[in-house]
């Protein structure tokens, strides 16, 4: 299995054949982080439009329940 970042321009959850991005499965998640936790644009991760507006929206649940950092900045 390649990594998102891997592949040329096709979308990770779409040849994973994942129609729900579950926000507790945050090794997924990760991969579409940056090092400062931003969330990383479709133009780098070479997800399909769909699928991007749903893995928004559960990098920012996850933030939300704190299973991802809003920042990387820890104390």
């Amino acid at each position: 299995m390649q990594t998102p970042l891997e592949s040329p321009h096709v979308c990770y959850f779409c040849i994973e054949g994942m129609e729900v991005i579950d926000y507790k499965n945050t090794s997924v998640l990760q991969k579409f982080i940056s090092y400062y936790a931003k969330i990383l644009p479709r133009r780098r991760t070479h997800t399909c439009s769909k699928h991007q507006r749903k893995l928004a929206l559960a990098i920012k649940r996850a933030r939300i329940m704190a299973l991802l950092p809003f920042t990387n900045r820890h104390v």
